[in-house]
């Protein structure tokens, strides 16, 4: 952790960056700036830039020589593990989880591997090529394709059992997708602070309730999705999702924050309980959902950000 005893400490908020979740992260970046402003922070916002980081990257925080880099980066590039990478080279201590929790956080598949080596429930899925994915059903309907390193619900297809033919992915998609059992159920989903004794860890749980599928306009478009908080759910639902929870943000290794999302089917009990994914750098947009769960707890937006920036390190 960082040092932080004088204030203002200088704090840059890398946001934008090359990936297909660029505009929610500028919608991240700025929400996390304004709010650690309102804590006293020297706070400068940087675009990690629309075609790759590289060189500029480098250049721009060796000049402005942060404190802390608040890591508001969605997607490739900014949650796999790479720019933690940089950050880790020019020793800036950055927020949120280090190189290898975001790489494997980030490989569903491999994400999967983890979790099941440590007794999480998540349902079958392989990895194919996306031309035979539009060829023909490689798994008996219904069934969720996704990429295998992307968030955010970004090119994710539902394919419903009385579908009369495979989906015809858009080229956007990348050569090999994920194909997925569909778990049917409620949307569930937690958020973890921490890794220490003393942390706040699992916050709560989150009901989100939408029209149809939870994609990337329910979760990011006002009035997308309605979200209860703290859910609705039995004990033993509810206990067993904050437990998975922390158990997923340690199998991964996960530093600072982390979401995990659930799916729950109510008529099979804590049988129908499934982990989908956790997410190392989980949206904090007017809309978000850890940033309410913090809220609930009893932590303001910017006591949330001031946390992170406060648990800041290299060697995450």
């Amino acid at each position: 952790m960082v040092g932080l005893s004088s204030l203002p400490s200088r704090v840059v908020v890398l946001m934008g960056g090359p990936s297909v979740e660029r505009e929610v992260s500028f919608s991240t970046g700025q929400g996390c700036a304004e709010a650690l402003r309102g804590e006293g922070f020297d706070v400068i916002e940087l675009d990690a830039g629309a075609s790759g980081a590289g060189v500029d990257l480098c250049a721009g925080l060796s000049e402005i020589k942060p404190d802390v880099v608040f890591n508001a980066l969605h997607g490739r590039w900014g949650e796999d593990g790479c720019v933690q990478g940089l950050l880790e080279w020019l020793r800036i201590p950055y927020t949120h989880s280090g190189v290898l929790a975001s790489a494997l956080a980030m490989d569903k598949a491999r994400a999967k591997d983890v979790f099941r080596r440590n007794d999480l429930p998540v349902v079958d899925s392989i990895i194919v090529p996306r031309d035979m994915v539009r060829a023909k059903h490689v798994m008996k309907p219904p069934y969720v394709v996704k990429p295998n390193n992307e968030g955010s619900s970004v090119g994710v297809y539902l394919v419903q059992e009385a579908a009369n033919g495979p989906p015809q992915l858009s080229d956007d998609m990348p050569d090999d997708v994920m194909v997925e059992a569909f778990a049917p159920g409620r949307e569930l989903t937690t958020s973890v602070l921490g890794d220490k004794p003393g942390d706040p860890g699992a916050l709560t749980v989150t009901d989100i309730l939408t029209d149809g599928w939870y994609d990337y306009d329910a979760k990011y478009k006002p009035g997308g999705s309605r979200h209860v908080v703290p859910a609705d759910l039995p004990t033993e639902i509810f206990d067993a999702c904050m437990d998975m929870a922390k158990r997923a943000h340690t199998a991964l290794g996960c530093r600072g924050v982390s979401r995990t999302d659930f799916r729950w089917d109510e008529a099979r009990g804590l049988d129908g309980l499934i982990i989908l994914e956790t997410n190392t750098q989980p949206g904090m947009t007017p809309t978000s959902l850890t940033n309410e769960q913090a809220e609930a707890k009893g932590m303001s937006f910017g006591a949330l950000c001031r946390w992170l920036v406060e648990d800041a390190s290299c060697d995450r």
